[in-house]
Protein backbone atom coordinates (compact mmCIF):
# COMPACT_ATOMS: atom_id res chain seq x y z
CA UNK A 1 0.00 0.00 0.00
CA UNK A 2 1.13 3.24 -0.49
CA UNK A 3 0.05 6.95 1.17
CA UNK A 4 0.35 10.32 0.33
CA UNK A 5 0.41 12.99 3.13
CA UNK A 6 0.35 15.97 4.34
CA UNK A 7 -0.69 18.19 1.34
CA UNK A 8 -3.78 20.12 0.10
CA UNK A 9 -6.04 17.25 -1.55
CA UNK A 10 -8.48 19.44 -4.52
CA UNK A 11 -10.17 16.13 -4.96
CA UNK A 12 -12.68 17.85 -7.59
CA UNK A 13 -15.68 15.84 -5.92
CA UNK A 14 -19.01 17.70 -5.85
CA UNK A 15 -20.89 19.31 -2.88
CA UNK A 16 -22.70 16.68 -1.07
CA UNK A 17 -20.78 14.03 -1.73
CA UNK A 18 -18.87 11.02 0.23
CA UNK A 19 -15.33 12.70 -0.14
CA UNK A 20 -15.61 16.89 0.19
CA UNK A 21 -14.08 18.98 -3.20
CA UNK A 22 -10.92 20.39 -0.47
CA UNK A 23 -8.93 18.81 2.25
CA UNK A 24 -6.21 20.09 4.28
CA UNK A 25 -3.48 17.96 5.64
CA UNK A 26 -5.25 15.19 3.64
CA UNK A 27 -4.29 11.47 3.24
CA UNK A 28 -4.53 9.22 0.36
CA UNK A 29 -4.35 5.44 0.57
CA UNK A 30 -3.16 3.89 -2.81
CA UNK A 31 -3.38 -0.16 -3.30
CA UNK A 32 -3.59 -2.37 -6.17
CA UNK A 33 -2.82 1.15 -8.75
CA UNK A 34 -6.57 1.97 -7.62
CA UNK A 35 -7.23 4.37 -4.19
CA UNK A 36 -8.14 2.70 -1.46
CA UNK A 37 -9.46 5.74 0.98
CA UNK A 38 -9.43 10.12 1.50
CA UNK A 39 -9.77 11.52 4.35
CA UNK A 40 -7.76 14.34 6.29
CA UNK A 41 -5.02 14.04 9.04
CA UNK A 42 -7.15 11.82 11.66
CA UNK A 43 -7.00 8.99 8.84
CA UNK A 44 -4.73 6.64 9.94
CA UNK A 45 -1.23 5.28 7.66
CA UNK A 46 -1.10 1.63 7.77
CA UNK A 47 1.88 0.63 9.62
CA UNK A 48 4.99 -0.48 6.63
CA UNK A 49 3.06 1.64 4.08
CA UNK A 50 5.34 3.22 1.57
CA UNK A 51 4.84 6.78 2.19
CA UNK A 52 5.08 9.66 -0.35
CA UNK A 53 5.64 13.59 1.67
CA UNK A 54 3.53 15.99 0.12
CA UNK A 55 3.79 18.92 2.55
CA UNK A 56 3.68 22.19 1.25
CA UNK A 57 1.84 20.73 -1.92
CA UNK A 58 -0.80 20.59 -3.05
CA UNK A 59 -2.64 17.28 -4.27
CA UNK A 60 -4.93 16.69 -7.30
CA UNK A 61 -6.39 14.19 -9.64
CA UNK A 62 -4.51 13.28 -13.06
CA UNK A 63 -5.30 16.44 -15.65
CA UNK A 64 -7.52 14.79 -18.52
CA UNK A 65 -7.25 16.67 -22.07
CA UNK A 66 -10.17 15.20 -24.05
CA UNK A 67 -9.40 16.35 -27.79
CA UNK A 68 -5.78 15.64 -28.21
CA UNK A 69 -3.72 14.38 -31.61
CA UNK A 70 -1.07 13.25 -29.57
CA UNK A 71 1.12 9.67 -30.72
CA UNK A 72 -0.26 10.31 -33.99
CA UNK A 73 1.16 14.19 -34.72
CA UNK A 74 4.25 13.11 -33.04
CA UNK A 75 6.64 16.11 -32.30
CA UNK A 76 9.67 17.18 -33.85
CA UNK A 77 8.73 14.97 -36.87
CA UNK A 78 7.38 16.05 -40.54
CA UNK A 79 5.19 14.14 -42.37
CA UNK A 80 6.56 11.08 -41.02
CA UNK A 81 5.29 11.05 -37.76
CA UNK A 82 1.80 12.83 -38.92
CA UNK A 83 -1.12 10.40 -39.22
CA UNK A 84 -3.63 12.95 -37.95
CA UNK A 85 -5.75 12.47 -41.39
CA UNK A 86 -6.54 10.15 -43.92
CA UNK A 87 -7.68 12.94 -46.32
CA UNK A 88 -8.98 10.88 -48.95
CA UNK A 89 -12.41 10.79 -48.44
CA UNK A 90 -14.94 12.97 -46.84
CA UNK A 91 -16.20 9.84 -44.78
CA UNK A 92 -13.02 7.78 -43.03
CA UNK A 93 -15.71 6.42 -40.42
CA UNK A 94 -13.67 3.16 -40.45
CA UNK A 95 -9.99 4.48 -39.46
CA UNK A 96 -8.98 4.35 -35.91
CA UNK A 97 -6.74 6.61 -34.27
CA UNK A 98 -5.52 3.59 -32.02
CA UNK A 99 -3.49 2.29 -35.12
CA UNK A 100 -1.85 5.79 -35.44
CA UNK A 101 -0.30 6.50 -32.23
CA UNK A 102 3.10 5.76 -31.48
CA UNK A 103 3.91 5.61 -27.85
CA UNK A 104 7.46 6.46 -28.24
CA UNK A 105 5.98 9.81 -29.45
CA UNK A 106 8.27 12.10 -26.49
CA UNK A 107 5.12 14.56 -26.24
CA UNK A 108 3.63 11.60 -23.35
CA UNK A 109 6.66 12.27 -21.43
CA UNK A 110 6.23 16.13 -21.40
CA UNK A 111 2.31 14.96 -20.98
CA UNK A 112 3.37 13.60 -17.61
CA UNK A 113 5.55 16.44 -16.63
CA UNK A 114 2.55 18.96 -17.30
CA UNK A 115 0.90 16.60 -14.86
CA UNK A 116 -1.58 15.28 -17.43
CA UNK A 117 -2.17 11.63 -17.34
CA UNK A 118 -5.16 10.91 -19.59
CA UNK A 119 -6.11 12.05 -23.01
CA UNK A 120 -8.66 11.23 -25.81
CA UNK A 121 -7.13 11.02 -29.13
CA UNK A 122 -8.72 11.68 -32.16
CA UNK A 123 -8.29 11.97 -36.25
CA UNK A 124 -8.52 15.77 -37.33
CA UNK A 125 -10.83 17.74 -38.61
CA UNK A 126 -10.02 17.25 -42.69
CA UNK A 127 -12.63 14.76 -43.38
CA UNK A 128 -16.40 15.43 -42.61
CA UNK A 129 -16.47 11.86 -40.67
CA UNK A 130 -12.47 11.37 -39.39
CA UNK A 131 -12.51 8.11 -37.77
CA UNK A 132 -12.76 6.02 -34.60
CA UNK A 133 -11.82 7.95 -31.16
CA UNK A 134 -9.74 6.38 -28.31
CA UNK A 135 -9.15 7.59 -24.81
CA UNK A 136 -5.44 6.61 -23.24
CA UNK A 137 -3.45 7.13 -20.16
CA UNK A 138 -0.38 8.62 -20.93
CA UNK A 139 1.96 6.46 -19.23
CA UNK A 140 3.27 3.22 -20.94
CA UNK A 141 5.28 1.75 -23.81
CA UNK A 142 2.33 -0.60 -25.81
CA UNK A 143 -1.00 1.24 -26.79
CA UNK A 144 -2.70 -1.40 -26.26
CA UNK A 145 -1.85 -1.45 -22.63
CA UNK A 146 -2.82 2.26 -22.12
CA UNK A 147 -6.17 1.86 -23.24
CA UNK A 148 -8.65 3.07 -20.93
CA UNK A 149 -11.87 3.56 -23.49
CA UNK A 150 -12.15 2.35 -26.83
CA UNK A 151 -14.08 3.68 -28.76
CA UNK A 152 -14.83 6.84 -27.03
CA UNK A 153 -16.42 8.67 -30.01
CA UNK A 154 -16.56 9.52 -33.32
CA UNK A 155 -15.11 12.32 -34.65
CA UNK A 156 -17.04 14.40 -37.20
CA UNK A 157 -16.37 18.05 -38.58
CA UNK A 158 -17.49 21.08 -40.01
CA UNK A 159 -16.47 24.65 -40.94
CA UNK A 160 -14.15 25.68 -42.49
CA UNK A 161 -11.32 22.61 -42.67
CA UNK A 162 -12.98 19.82 -44.84
CA UNK A 163 -14.33 22.38 -47.04
CA UNK A 164 -10.71 23.74 -47.49
CA UNK A 165 -9.47 20.29 -47.98
CA UNK A 166 -12.33 18.72 -50.51
CA UNK A 167 -12.55 22.08 -52.29
CA UNK A 168 -8.54 21.64 -53.30
CA UNK A 169 -9.40 18.50 -54.66
CA UNK A 170 -12.61 19.95 -57.07
CA UNK A 171 -14.97 17.39 -55.13
CA UNK A 172 -17.82 17.48 -52.34
CA UNK A 173 -17.82 19.01 -49.90
CA UNK A 174 -16.08 22.72 -50.75
CA UNK A 175 -19.16 24.38 -49.15
CA UNK A 176 -20.57 24.42 -45.52
CA UNK A 177 -24.13 23.14 -47.27
CA UNK A 178 -21.93 19.79 -48.70
CA UNK A 179 -20.13 19.39 -45.11
CA UNK A 180 -23.54 18.96 -43.72
CA UNK A 181 -24.83 16.92 -46.31
CA UNK A 182 -21.98 14.26 -46.48
CA UNK A 183 -23.05 14.08 -42.69
CA UNK A 184 -26.45 13.28 -42.93
CA UNK A 185 -25.72 10.78 -46.43
CA UNK A 186 -23.67 8.76 -43.59
CA UNK A 187 -25.86 8.57 -41.04
CA UNK A 188 -28.92 8.03 -43.05
CA UNK A 189 -27.29 5.22 -45.02
CA UNK A 190 -25.87 3.87 -41.36
CA UNK A 191 -29.82 4.13 -40.29
CA UNK A 192 -31.11 2.02 -43.69
CA UNK A 193 -28.12 -0.22 -42.33
CA UNK A 194 -29.30 -0.86 -39.18
CA UNK A 195 -32.75 -1.54 -40.39
CA UNK A 196 -31.73 -4.37 -42.77
CA UNK A 197 -29.43 -5.78 -39.94
CA UNK A 198 -32.75 -5.95 -37.80
CA UNK A 199 -35.37 -6.71 -40.56
CA UNK A 200 -33.01 -9.85 -41.20
CA UNK A 201 -32.45 -10.64 -37.57
CA UNK A 202 -36.30 -10.87 -37.14
CA UNK A 203 -37.15 -13.29 -40.69
CA UNK A 204 -33.58 -15.47 -39.93
CA UNK A 205 -32.16 -13.57 -43.18
CA UNK A 206 -29.06 -13.35 -44.07
CA UNK A 207 -27.88 -10.10 -42.78
CA UNK A 208 -26.46 -7.54 -45.20
CA UNK A 209 -22.83 -7.71 -46.16
CA UNK A 210 -20.37 -6.17 -43.32
CA UNK A 211 -19.64 -2.69 -44.00
CA UNK A 212 -17.22 -1.32 -41.14
CA UNK A 213 -17.60 2.56 -42.08
CA UNK A 214 -21.78 2.31 -40.99
CA UNK A 215 -20.65 -0.19 -38.46
CA UNK A 216 -18.97 2.68 -36.90
CA UNK A 217 -22.18 5.25 -37.55
CA UNK A 218 -24.35 2.51 -36.38
CA UNK A 219 -22.76 2.63 -32.92
CA UNK A 220 -23.10 6.85 -32.79
CA UNK A 221 -26.82 5.98 -34.16
CA UNK A 222 -27.80 3.49 -31.08
CA UNK A 223 -25.82 6.11 -29.26
CA UNK A 224 -23.62 4.16 -28.02
CA UNK A 225 -20.90 6.60 -28.31
CA UNK A 226 -21.58 10.51 -29.30
CA UNK A 227 -20.51 11.79 -32.86
CA UNK A 228 -17.46 14.77 -31.41
CA UNK A 229 -18.12 17.74 -34.20
CA UNK A 230 -15.44 19.93 -34.38
CA UNK A 231 -17.37 23.77 -34.94
CA UNK A 232 -15.44 26.98 -34.20
CA UNK A 233 -18.22 29.49 -35.27
CA UNK A 234 -22.08 29.75 -33.88
CA UNK A 235 -23.40 28.88 -37.28
CA UNK A 236 -21.48 25.30 -37.52
CA UNK A 237 -22.50 24.42 -34.16
CA UNK A 238 -26.33 25.12 -34.62
CA UNK A 239 -25.60 22.98 -37.66
CA UNK A 240 -24.56 19.95 -35.42
CA UNK A 241 -27.02 20.83 -33.46
CA UNK A 242 -29.68 20.44 -35.98
CA UNK A 243 -28.20 17.30 -36.65
CA UNK A 244 -27.97 15.52 -33.87
CA UNK A 245 -31.90 16.39 -33.52
CA UNK A 246 -32.73 14.94 -36.75
CA UNK A 247 -31.34 11.65 -35.94
CA UNK A 248 -31.53 11.44 -31.77
CA UNK A 249 -28.22 10.87 -31.58
CA UNK A 250 -25.37 12.33 -28.73
CA UNK A 251 -22.97 14.86 -29.79
CA UNK A 252 -20.38 17.23 -28.09
CA UNK A 253 -18.88 20.27 -29.30
CA UNK A 254 -14.73 20.55 -30.13
CA UNK A 255 -13.30 23.83 -30.05
CA UNK A 256 -16.95 25.80 -29.71
CA UNK A 257 -14.67 29.19 -29.94
CA UNK A 258 -18.31 30.76 -30.75
CA UNK A 259 -20.05 28.45 -28.13
CA UNK A 260 -20.73 31.33 -26.06
CA UNK A 261 -22.55 33.33 -27.80
CA UNK A 262 -25.09 30.35 -28.54
CA UNK A 263 -24.40 29.06 -24.66
CA UNK A 264 -28.50 28.90 -23.50
CA UNK A 265 -29.19 26.57 -26.35
CA UNK A 266 -26.57 24.45 -25.99
CA UNK A 267 -27.59 24.40 -21.90
CA UNK A 268 -31.02 24.08 -22.81
CA UNK A 269 -30.39 20.55 -24.72
CA UNK A 270 -27.59 19.44 -22.35
CA UNK A 271 -24.88 19.35 -24.96
CA UNK A 272 -21.63 19.54 -23.58
CA UNK A 273 -18.39 21.67 -25.42
CA UNK A 274 -14.67 20.68 -25.10
CA UNK A 275 -13.31 24.24 -25.53
CA UNK A 276 -9.63 25.01 -26.67
CA UNK A 277 -6.88 25.73 -27.43
CA UNK A 278 -6.87 28.43 -25.05
CA UNK A 279 -3.95 30.59 -26.44
CA UNK A 280 -3.75 29.05 -29.69
CA UNK A 281 -2.85 31.00 -32.96
CA UNK A 282 -5.65 32.45 -34.71
CA UNK A 283 -4.90 30.67 -37.66
CA UNK A 284 -8.37 30.78 -39.64
CA UNK A 285 -11.24 33.09 -40.11
CA UNK A 286 -13.68 30.76 -38.14
CA UNK A 287 -11.32 31.26 -35.05
CA UNK A 288 -10.73 35.07 -35.33
CA UNK A 289 -13.11 35.39 -31.89
CA UNK A 290 -10.82 32.93 -30.09
CA UNK A 291 -9.98 33.65 -26.42
CA UNK A 292 -10.27 32.78 -22.87
CA UNK A 293 -13.17 34.60 -22.10
CA UNK A 294 -15.31 31.60 -23.41
CA UNK A 295 -15.29 29.00 -20.71
CA UNK A 296 -16.56 31.93 -18.14
CA UNK A 297 -19.51 32.21 -20.00
CA UNK A 298 -20.62 28.65 -20.63
CA UNK A 299 -20.19 28.47 -17.15
CA UNK A 300 -22.45 31.15 -16.03
CA UNK A 301 -25.05 29.53 -18.65
CA UNK A 302 -24.79 26.12 -17.08
CA UNK A 303 -23.13 24.41 -20.18
CA UNK A 304 -20.96 21.30 -18.76
CA UNK A 305 -17.49 22.16 -20.67
CA UNK A 306 -13.99 20.91 -20.22
CA UNK A 307 -11.02 22.76 -21.83
CA UNK A 308 -8.47 20.83 -24.45
CA UNK A 309 -5.16 21.54 -25.85
CA UNK A 310 -5.54 20.38 -29.45
CA UNK A 311 -1.89 18.58 -29.07
CA UNK A 312 0.23 19.69 -30.88
CA UNK A 313 -1.49 23.24 -31.74
CA UNK A 314 -0.83 23.60 -27.90
CA UNK A 315 1.73 21.38 -26.85
CA UNK A 316 0.15 18.60 -24.07
CA UNK A 317 2.03 19.86 -21.09
CA UNK A 318 0.25 23.55 -21.30
CA UNK A 319 -3.38 22.51 -20.46
CA UNK A 320 -2.79 24.05 -17.23
CA UNK A 321 -1.78 27.43 -18.49
CA UNK A 322 -4.94 27.39 -20.77
CA UNK A 323 -6.42 27.24 -17.51
CA UNK A 324 -5.02 30.04 -15.79
CA UNK A 325 -5.29 32.05 -19.02
CA UNK A 326 -9.42 31.07 -18.38
CA UNK A 327 -9.41 32.21 -14.92
CA UNK A 328 -7.58 35.38 -15.13
CA UNK A 329 -11.10 36.12 -17.65
CA UNK A 330 -13.62 35.35 -14.91
CA UNK A 331 -13.51 31.04 -14.64
CA UNK A 332 -13.12 30.30 -11.08
CA UNK A 333 -10.30 28.29 -9.72
CA UNK A 334 -12.53 25.51 -8.99
CA UNK A 335 -14.41 25.26 -12.11
CA UNK A 336 -10.83 25.40 -14.19
CA UNK A 337 -9.68 22.55 -11.99
CA UNK A 338 -12.92 20.64 -12.59
CA UNK A 339 -12.95 21.27 -16.09
CA UNK A 340 -9.58 19.75 -16.43
CA UNK A 341 -10.28 16.94 -13.93
CA UNK A 342 -13.46 15.65 -13.42
CA UNK A 343 -15.95 17.26 -16.29
CA UNK A 344 -13.37 16.46 -19.04
CA UNK A 345 -13.60 12.86 -18.15
CA UNK A 346 -17.27 12.88 -17.56
CA UNK A 347 -17.28 14.21 -20.74
CA UNK A 348 -16.00 11.17 -22.52
CA UNK A 349 -17.00 8.61 -20.49
CA UNK A 350 -14.34 7.56 -18.44
CA UNK A 351 -15.45 9.73 -15.40
CA UNK A 352 -16.22 6.11 -13.53
CA UNK A 353 -12.06 5.61 -13.53
CA UNK A 354 -10.70 9.04 -13.44
CA UNK A 355 -11.12 12.62 -12.97
CA UNK A 356 -11.87 12.97 -9.05
CA UNK A 357 -9.91 12.10 -6.08
CA UNK A 358 -12.06 9.09 -4.50
CA UNK A 359 -12.31 5.52 -3.87
CA UNK A 360 -12.39 3.21 -6.45
CA UNK A 361 -10.87 5.58 -9.14
CA UNK A 362 -7.96 4.95 -10.60
CA UNK A 363 -4.62 6.42 -8.69
CA UNK A 364 -4.11 8.79 -11.30
CA UNK A 365 -2.17 11.65 -8.80
CA UNK A 366 -0.42 14.68 -9.04
CA UNK A 367 1.54 16.42 -6.55
CA UNK A 368 2.01 19.99 -7.12
CA UNK A 369 4.64 22.51 -5.61
CA UNK A 370 2.31 25.90 -5.92
CA UNK A 371 -1.00 26.31 -7.60
CA UNK A 372 -1.27 24.25 -10.32
CA UNK A 373 -2.49 26.85 -12.55
CA UNK A 374 0.54 29.23 -11.80
CA UNK A 375 3.02 29.28 -14.71
CA UNK A 376 5.80 29.12 -12.52
CA UNK A 377 4.56 25.69 -10.82
CA UNK A 378 5.70 22.76 -11.40
CA UNK A 379 4.52 18.89 -11.11
CA UNK A 380 6.48 17.81 -7.97
CA UNK A 381 5.38 13.78 -8.07
CA UNK A 382 2.87 12.16 -10.97
CA UNK A 383 1.43 8.64 -10.32
CA UNK A 384 -0.51 6.91 -13.08
CA UNK A 385 -2.29 3.83 -11.65
CA UNK A 386 -0.65 4.15 -8.37
CA UNK A 387 2.91 4.19 -10.13
CA UNK A 388 5.42 6.74 -10.53
CA UNK A 389 5.08 8.62 -13.77
CA UNK A 390 7.43 11.91 -13.47
CA UNK A 391 9.19 13.01 -10.57
CA UNK A 392 11.66 15.79 -10.16
CA UNK A 393 13.41 14.15 -7.14
CA UNK A 394 16.05 12.87 -8.89
CA UNK A 395 15.09 9.26 -7.84
CA UNK A 396 15.69 6.38 -10.28
CA UNK A 397 12.04 5.66 -10.22
CA UNK A 398 11.79 8.95 -12.36
CA UNK A 399 11.79 7.19 -16.17
CA UNK A 400 9.37 9.51 -17.35
CA UNK A 401 9.02 7.85 -20.71
CA UNK A 402 7.71 4.46 -19.83
CA UNK A 403 6.24 5.94 -16.86
CA UNK A 404 8.28 2.98 -14.87
CA UNK A 405 9.14 2.90 -11.26
CA UNK A 406 10.97 1.42 -9.05
CA UNK A 407 9.58 -1.60 -7.36
CA UNK A 408 9.33 0.62 -4.09
CA UNK A 409 7.62 3.02 -5.66
CA UNK A 410 9.50 5.83 -4.02
CA UNK A 411 9.14 9.57 -5.22
CA UNK A 412 9.88 12.86 -4.04
CA UNK A 413 11.15 13.09 -0.97
CA UNK A 414 9.86 9.71 0.67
Amino acid sequence: MLAIVGGKVRTACRDGGAVAPEIDDGVILIEGGRIAAVGGPDLPVPAGCQVIDARGGIVTPGLVDAHSHIGIWEDGLGWEGDDTNEGTDPNTADVRALDGINPADTAFAEALEGGVTTVQVMPGSANVIGGEIVTIKCAGSIVDDMVLLRPSGLKAALGENPKRHYRAQHKRPSTRMGSAAVLRAALTKGRDYLRKQEAAAAKGDRAPDADLKLEMVGRVLRKEIPLRVHAHRADDILTAVRIRDEFGIDISIEHATEADRIAPILASKDIPCLVGPIGGPRSKLENKDRGPHTPAALAAAGVKFGLICDHAVIPQQWLRIGAGLCIREGLSDRRALEACTRDAAEIIGVGGRVGTLEPGKDADIVIWDGDPFEYLTRARCVLVDGRVAHCTCGHPCAEQHTGAADKAGRCCGC
